[in-house]
């Protein structure tokens, strides 16, 4: 049976089990911990030397530094529109007039922090002990010391075959491993599911269905209008790719983790016609700056505590939500519950008091799901554009030498003979 139906089945089982026995239910969730255990213990053994690999056959550090500016720039450029519409959608909806933020228990967002530090992104992405980043699971850390591996491999040359093929053979088993755990994925989906209805419930559903809706309807936007025209834009084959990767980004879904699927993802993409150099580079890099889905969520969340506190939501207040989103949704990385952080942080910084975030906590599960599909889905596409970027350019250089290639000496001796 495919992996997807029986995720599937697992989803329904879930929900019968954590509605009809929630003790047993909130018991199941180990299931789903070692899943996501045994995940993220094979994702930097496997992700470090794809990048390493994938940057020292680059043709030259210039490629490598021009791949990671339009990445940046693309997540800069990609995540403005998303907030641009998810502000636009939850201002025309009015989402959260009349919410009942006098019943929000802070409680849940006791030992959270209140901000973000950029002081420790800084030193959180530039590690002091490699060895500690890779036990802390820092992605980050791992991808800039990654990035110094592969450009001092490029630099020495062929001394780093050895240690290339070393990299080469832990990379292969390394995909070996992440195919054995992903069989067992349906039991992981089995447990979170049993979990999440058992102890969230559907208390607050009623009053929140509204957010709910808008949030799902504008990451149904940015599927179906956002990410087609900018495939159109590049000639990606958007429905391929939604089907190369659609397995995995369920997966993402009823997990609530995209790490789940980071290793196999890059497989895909692979196999999908990107090159690894790029994939292996622009995915990870991604998970750390390019969250599609979360920063939606965000966006709508702080209109609609806006509108629930009676605070202002005029076009200048909105553009500010929208400036500060901008940049602490760059400081997700490495930060654990890091949409409720960045949101709280966020409203924080236009006057939103940190309780009302409380209240979408018990509904925060529902679209957790949906916003990491699409975090999934919106780096697949983020490789694709760089990827589609490099080979456009790679055949304009190749038109160019062409056209300057002289003409071959047959050719013109028999241009100079005299016609008969």
């Amino acid at each position: 049976m495919p992996i997807g139906a029986q995720s599937i089945i697992a989803v329904g089982l879930g929900a019968l089990i954590g509605s009809l026995a929630p003790s047993a239910g909130e018991q199941m969730k180990i299931l789903g911990e070692v899943f996501l255990n045994l995940v993220q213990v094979v994702v930097l053994p496997l992700v470090f030397p794809l990048i390493v690999l994938g940057i020292a056959r680059m043709e030259s550090v210039k490629k490598v530094g021009r791949i990671a500016g339009k990445a940046i720039l693309y997540f800069e450029l990609v995540t403005t529109v998303i907030l641009l519409i998810a502000v636009g959608l939850a201002k025309f909806t009015g989402i959260g007039k009349g919410a009942p933020v006098e019943r929000a228990d802070a409680k849940g967002l006791d030992g959270m922090s209140q901000g973000i530090d950029f002081h420790e992104l800084v030193l959180h992405a530039v590690p002091k002990n490699i060895f500690a980043a890779f036990g802390e699971g820092n992605l980050l850390g791992a991808i800039v010391f990654a990035l110094l591996v592969g450009v001092a491999m490029a630099a020495i040359g062929e001394k780093s075959e050895p240690f290339a093929s070393v990299l080469e053979s832990v990379a292969a088993v390394m995909f070996k491993v992440v195919g054995y755990v992903i069989r067992i994925a349906p039991l992981g989906v089995l447990g979170f599911i049993s979990y999440d209805v058992a102890h969230y419930g559907f208390g607050n559903l009623r009053s929140l269905i509204g957010f709910i809706a808008v949030v799902y309807a504008g990451l149904a936007i940015v599927i179906g209008v956002l990410f087609p025209l900018i495939a159109a834009i590049y000639r990606i084959r958007y429905v391929d790719l939604l089907k190369s990767i659609a397995g995995l980004a369920g997966i993402a879904f009823v997990t609530r983790s995209s790490e789940s699927v980071l290793a196999p993802l890059m497989g895909k993409l692979e196999a999908f016609g990107l090159s690894r150099s790029t994939t292996s580079f622009v995915v990870p890099l991604g998970y750390s700056f390019n969250t599609d889905g979360s920063v939606l969520y965000q966006a709508a969340a702080l209109v609609f505590l806006a509108n629930a506190y009676g605070a202002d939501t005029s076009l200048p207040a909105l553009l500010l939500m929208v400036g500060v989103l901008v940049i602490l949704s760059k400081g997700m990385a490495g930060v654990a519950s890091a949409s409720i952080v960045v949101l709280i942080a966020a409203g924080n910084s236009v006057g939103l008091p940190a309780e009302g975030v409380a209240l979408l906590l018990g509904v925060d599960f529902i679209v957790d799901m949906a916003r990491t599909g699409v975090n999934v889905i919106g780096n697949s596409l983020a490789a694709a554009v760089v990827d589609s970027s490099e080979s456009r350019r790679e055949a304009k250089r190749g038109t160019r030498e062409i056209s300057r290639t002289p003409a071959e000496p047959e050719a013109t001796a028999l241009q100079k003979e005299p016609a008969q």
